[in-house]
């Protein structure tokens, strides 16, 4: 089966304020976007590919709302606390954060775990306590996908490396998938790459033989976890990721790069359709 991931981000705040929607009134913003593809995947065998959708907290209800009852929409929240709620335990004193049973509270099936974005927040927050251990993210996240699993969330943990590491990659990859799912379900994750040092404006986007590579070893050093390209599936790419046996999806985010950027559900679908051929 292959997996098409769907990260929001913060694609929801409006073009006067500094973001990039153009789609929808932002309490509308979860409704349109679901209303706006379910329809065009419904065609898809469910044993070929599943959807799912990372959406930012407050989207959640609208979106979940605007699911009809053969939709083929899953979806997902972008993280957890590495703590949760308890019967005959804390009842909710997590302020600012997202207990896992939060989410699975408000339809999530899923969360995204350790993406790029993610790991520079806790390595920032690390390093102004003066904490220098690289390993001090990845057992941070390792927490979260265990709160995660124990709500029933299944995860797409991210891994990836920056310019900095690519001379050591093995080593940097190795440790994040090691440390990040050491005593986790294993049969409840999907593995995303991010090749850090290639996103971005300006930046030479990973070729197919070093996708082919990472993939590989990613298979190897999990025992065969599907993983899907998290540096972007675009339509300028779909069909090169499809060739790549190793790879089992993709992660998309933006659909537009050029003149009025943003996510647009016609061109999400249109992606979809390039990479599966139909």
């Amino acid at each position: 089966m292959k997996h098409i991931f769907l990260n929001l981000k913060r694609f929801d705040v409006p073009v006067e304020l500094g973001g990039v929607n153009r789609l929808a009134p932002v309490a509308e913003w979860g409704r349109a976007i679901v209303a706006g593809t379910q329809q065009g995947l419904t065609g898809y065998d469910p044993a070929e590919a599943e959807f799912v959708d990372f959406f930012p907290e407050a989207h959640l209800i609208p979106a979940a709302a605007a699911r009809t009852a053969d939709s083929r929409v899953e979806l997902g929240c972008q993280g957890v606390f590495r703590a949760d709620t308890a019967v005959g335990g804390n009842f909710g004193a997590f302020t600012t954060n997202r207990p896992a049973h939060a989410a699975a509270a408000l339809g999530c099936g899923w969360v995204l775990i350790g993406h790029c974005e993610e790991r520079n927040d806790k390595a920032g927050i690390l390093a102004e306590a003066g904490v220098t251990d690289t390993a001090a993210v990845n057992r941070l996240l390792n927490q979260e996908v265990k709160a995660a699993q124990a709500a029933g969330l299944k995860v797409l943990y991210c891994i990836g490396e920056k310019s900095e590491e690519q001379e050591a990659w093995q080593q940097v990859l190795g440790d994040q998938l090691a440390i990040g799912l050491d005593g986790t379900d294993k049969s409840r994750v999907v593995i995303a790459y991010e090749p850090i040092w290639s996103i971005g404006p300006g930046k030479t986007p990973a070729d197919k033989p070093y996708i082919e590579k990472i993939a590989r070893f990613v298979k190897e050093r999990t025992g065969g976890l599907d993983v899907v390209y998290g540096g972007g599936l675009k339509a300028d790419n779909a069909a090169m990721l499809a060739s790549i046996a190793d790879i089992d999806g993709g992660l998309i985010a933006l659909t537009r790069f050029s003149g009025e950027i943003g996510f647009y559900p016609e061109e999400y679908l249109e992606i979809i359709r390039l990479y599966l051929g139909h």
